[in-house]
């Protein structure tokens, strides 16, 4: 018998009254980033607190009746759950009510795929994830007013396992939802928020759900409903699982019913931050709001929305970047056509290249998210080098370094990964300041008053609980697999407490050349097994279920680990995740990291390992390019980019060998003066230094409030007042630059004087003659472009002067003029060009620019 419409309902321990509070704290995610309150929870049960996988909401519902009760009686106990609610109510505004500062048309919505807060809450595969869930919490923190929209995954990422070749196996477990710190979202009504959106096989519904992360609110959408038919229940079963129509299906819902999904919930969002071009779809609905609700025709929402976003690209490799094929595409935008009034044929465009003219057999993300936002940036300095170089053909005409993509640098939320023993130091010689803003000079000067002796056997501790649960989780996993005796026996001595500890955990992409140390295993084998200075590491990620190479990566590493000589020194731990990675950033000595320049957008892990004193050896590629000097790691190799793959990896598995053998292994066994290593200590802490100097997600967030999101604030209020009056004039101005912008003609420069001899201090006009065809001279700026040129005569430290109109023609050309004064010394060129007036103009795709090209 098939008994549909079940109700469902939990019955769990009854909380005393007078520890309410524990509730409230377990249903809001900040807990997690506040070791006062993990403290508390662990107080009361710590085996519990272990089997409950940190879980709070599991964790009260199998705490004992008689336990709370006695909680009631422990005057300890009652005195710290007051400091931690303290805290927590100074520090999370009205409670568990939300961001204070969140009104309904004044907050930032921030999309993402995925998110990673915490082990307990399974909405996050890696670090795209992780770096979501830091962004929320440093907004937390600094109270911005942002609000957040991702998807409810049932399953969430993969589980792994691996079989007895090493092989990695995936496995899927369901979330249990009820154990998660969700409620339901509702409206002004109070009626609990759903959002529609049409198919191509019919309307796929969903339920919102709101999980509270300090003082932003994360909402998140469930397709798993009895409303819809199986094949759209399983859209948000798994996190990047299922076929292309699944993957496009997860984007639709994630940006057009995130957006509808924040404005049933009472919030109309000033400004729209997309986290990669999984969200790109958020700007349709947007258009379609200002369009239906604000009065506004398409041309100007268009405005609106482009002019108010922001969109973060992560990767730099453009056959990494999300696409649709236009066969699978068109139907669902035509599905979705009468809701959001924009066609087919319009997204399309808005998806590809400007002179694709509906060429091009599928729709980029990228592109899209770009097209749709004013600001835009890449994820680290030498990552935004790359993406202005690969997507310069959307800006034609425009030198690659005026291509506007900035870049904010990723960082951490140091509270979330510093150990519980280097937070004791930070307090005790950081002083407040740190936790609030983890770069204030005055904190970070504390950093060189603490002693050797204090910051080493803090690491200690660390690399002892990193060994312990090493051991714990290789026994567990070896009993759950009914392993022989001997093997698990063995599991309780793999790794030692005072070994040099080297750790690779991450993503298992081939670019991140896990297997780059195993390329001389001889040279391996004599660093792990050399009786008086030995080395030992620990691998932990997970490879894509898709990239086979991936996992023979992990199968190499695992045969290699099984040699008898070695077998203690390096392990594989399996289903890699939030919870272990802490154990790992915080225990390791070194943290290798081994990517192919320029491939690593970022990449966040060593950023952790180092706020924890451990030093980076790593390739001069994403975040350790800026993070680097010889004071605190080591680089391998000099950043050369190579087409010769295979003499790559020969070149820089040698710096790696050498470093290891000649640097990084003796500077941690030389100890002098006792059994503190002080050239170490030393390093580790410039590491801290440089790491909480600039590496912290409060930084990051911090920038992306001064830089994009206080000007799009800005914007959106001067475009929108006045019914919209500046975004009308705005579309009006982009029609007629569109239609006119072709008449524009500029001459050649010329000089007053001689320039092929100049000396500095000298001066010499140049001189243009611009045609400007029906536009005015006031729509208009004439600039001069110059710069120090390279051997290819190419201007690459350019700058841009305005030029002035002295004259006009009777036949209607139009006299510049400006003066450029000779300061350094060097080889220059110039040339002149035309752009539209103003700044309102510049980071618009795809731009308005004319170059100089004579008669």
């Amino acid at each position: 018998m098939n008994i549909k419409r079940i109700h469902l309902f939990n019955v769990a321990a009854a909380i005393p009254p007078e520890l309410s509070f524990l509730e409230t704290l377990a249903r809001n995610m900040w807990w997690c980033w506040n070791m006062d309150a993990i403290e508390l929870f662990r107080r009361i049960n710590p085996p519990i607190w272990r089997e409950s996988g940190h879980t709070p909401l599991d964790f009260l519902s199998r705490v004992p009746q008689k336990r709370l009760e006695a909680l009631v009686e422990d005057d300890g106990f009652m005195s710290h759950m007051q400091q931690v609610m303290d805290h927590f109510e100074a520090e999370v505004a009205n409670g568990r009510n939300g961001n204070a500062n969140v009104i309904p048309q004044n907050c930032i919505a921030y999309f993402s795929l995925e998110y990673g807060i915490h082990e307990s809450a399974k909405l996050y595969s890696g670090g795209l994830g992780v770096l979501a869930g830091d962004h929320l919490k440093s907004a937390s923190d600094m109270n911005l007013p942002l609000v957040a929209v991702g998807l409810l995954y049932r399953q969430g990422y993969l589980l792994q396992h691996l079989n007895n070749d090493g092989w990695q196996q995936e496995a899927y477990h369901d979330n249990e939802i009820h154990r998660m710190p969700l409620t339901k979202a509702y409206n002004d009504k109070k009626e609990q928020v759903y959002v529609e959106l049409p198919l191509p096989g019919g309307l796929l519904r969903a339920a919102v759900w709101k999980m509270d992360v300090g003082r932003v609110p994360l909402f998140l959408l469930d397709a798993n409903i009895p409303d819809n038919p199986p094949d759209f229940r399983k859209i948000t079963a798994r996190l990047y699982g299922g076929d292309r129509q699944t993957r496009l299906q997860q984007e639709l819902l994630l940006g057009i019913g995130g957006y509808n999904a924040l404005l049933s919930a009472g919030l109309e969002p000033a400004v729209c931050h997309m986290n990669e071009g999984h969200a790109a779809f958020v700007s349709l609905a947007r258009v379609s709001h200002l369009c239906k609700e604000r009065g506004l025709d398409t041309k100007t929402a268009m405005e609106v929305a482009e002019r108010t976003s922001v969109f973060t690209t992560h990767t730099p490799v453009a056959a990494g970047n999300e696409t649709f094929p236009i066969d699978l595409l068109r139907p669902h935008m035509e599905a979705i056509a009468n809701m959001t009034g924009i066609d087919a044929d319009t997204v399309q465009a808005l998806g590809q290249p400007s002179n694709g003219g509906g060429q091009y057999q599928e729709l980029s993300m990228t592109i899209l998210g770009m097209r749709m936002s004013q600001s835009n940036n890449a994820v680290s300095k030498l990552h935004g080098e790359v993406a202005r170089k690969m997507w310069m053909q959307l800006w034609p005409g425009k030198p690659q370094e005026e291509v506007p993509i900035r870049h904010i640098t990723n960082g951490i939320h140091v509270s979330s990964w510093l150990s519980p023993d280097m937070t004791v130091l930070y307090d005790r010689y950081l002083g407040p300041e740190w936790r609030d803003n983890p770069s204030n000079e005055q904190a970070l000067s504390g950093i060189h008053q603490i002693s050797d002796e204090e910051l080493w056997r803090a690491h200690e501790l660390a690399r002892s609980r990193l060994v312990r649960r090493v051991r714990e989780h290789v026994e567990k996993l070896l009993i759950s697999r009914n392993a022989n005796r001997t093997d698990i026996a063995q599991s309780k001595s793999i790794l030692d407490q005072d070994t040099l500890t080297i750790g690779f955990a991450r993503r298992f992409a081939t670019y991140k050349r896990a297997i780059l140390i195993l390329r001389d295993k001889r040279r391996l084998e004599a660093l792990l097994s050399n009786p008086d200075r030995p080395v030992q590491i620990v691998f932990a990620g997970k490879a894509h279920p898709a990239d086979d190479m991936g996992k023979d990566f992990i199968r190499q590493i695992v045969q290699f680990a099984r040699q008898a000589n070695i077998r203690r020194r390096i392990v594989f731990i399996e289903d890699y995740d939030m919870y272990l990675a802490r154990d790992i950033v915080q225990g390791v000595d070194v943290w290798l990291n081994t990517p192919r320049r320029p491939l690593e957008a970022s990449g966040t892990s060593g950023m952790k390992a180092a706020i924890n004193g451990a030093l980076n050896l790593s390739t001069l590629d994403g975040w350790w390019c800026e993070g680097y000097s010889p004071d605190c790691g080591w680089a391998i190799g000099d950043g050369t980019e190579y087409s010769d793959l295979e003499y790559q990896d020969a070149v820089e598995s040698l710096s790696l060998y050498n470093l290891l053998e000649n640097e990084v292994v003796p500077t941690f066994y030389d100890r002098p003066s006792g059994d503190v290593p002080s050239g170490w200590t030393k390093m580790m802490r410039a590491s801290i230094k440089m790491s909480l100097g600039s590496f912290s997600s409060h930084r990051m967030a911090s920038q992306y409030k001064s830089m994009f999101y206080q000007p799009s604030f800005r914007r959106y209020e001067t475009l929108m007042a006045n019914n919209a009056a500046h975004a009308r004039s705005l579309a009006a101005q982009r029609d007629r630059l569109a239609a006119l912008w072709n008449g524009i003609w500029v001459g050649t420069p010329v000089t007053d004087r001689d320039v092929s001899v100049l000396h500095v201090g000298d001066k010499f006009e140049v001189t243009t003659r611009v045609k400007l065809g029906q536009l005015r001279p006031e729509e208009v700026d004439i600039e001069v472009y110059y710069g120090l040129v390279n051997p290819e005569n190419e201007i690459t430290e350019s700058h841009v002067q305005l030029m002035h109109p002295v004259s006009t023609d009777g036949d209607g050309t139009h006299i510049f003029k400006q003066t450029l004064s000779c300061e350094a010394t060097g080889r220059y060129g110039f040339t002149a060009r035309a752009t539209p007036h103003g700044s309102e103009w510049k980071d618009i795709m795809p731009g308005f620019i004319t170059w100089a090209d004579g008669v």
